[in-house]
């Protein structure tokens, strides 16, 4: 299941992920924009694929994060929380990540009682350049007693 804390800890204006391992990994954080959460990913030598590129691993990986907290912090407060799984991961590189700070945002775009669909984006700087983009389809795994009702 997914953990509570974690529910919990999305709640807040902002904070660090360091609860979930790879988020560890790639060092991110979150903060809400407008009521949006948004991530981000600080540049770090680790994080180069091609010389003076992000990899896109890096990009990758954080769109799914942005994806899966979303779904997480859409969930009702107080109930107990399904077990949250991508089945389907589609990224888009729009453009090269350059080694700067990188931000990631996600809207579901289908909730439903087993399947939500997302888009995810990321960009550096300006929004409305983004590096890449990603669908996203995860499956909500929910604990019998606590399955919603139709």
């Amino acid at each position: 299941m997914t953990n509570p804390a974690l529910a919990t800890l999305l709640q807040q204006p902002h904070g660090r992920l360091d609860m979930l391992p790879y988020a560890a990994l790639l060092d991110l954080s979150f903060e809400k924009v407008d009521g949006e959460l948004q991530l981000v990913m600080p540049f770090d030598e680790t994080l180069i694929g091609s010389p003076g590129r992000l990899h896109g691993g890096a990009i990758s990986g954080l769109l799914e994060l942005a994806g899966l907290l979303t779904v997480i912090a859409a969930q009702p407060a107080g109930e107990t929380l399904p077990r949250v799984r991508p089945v389907t991961v589609t990224v888009d590189f729009m453009r090269e990540g350059a080694c700067v700070e990188t931000r990631a945002a996600a809207s579901i775009t289908k909730l439903g009682r087993r399947v939500v669909n997302v888009h995810a984006q990321a960009w550096q700087g300006s929004r409305d350049k983004p590096t890449a983009a990603a669908h996203i389809n995860f499956v909500l795994d929910w604990p019998e007693q606590a399955a919603p009702r139709p």
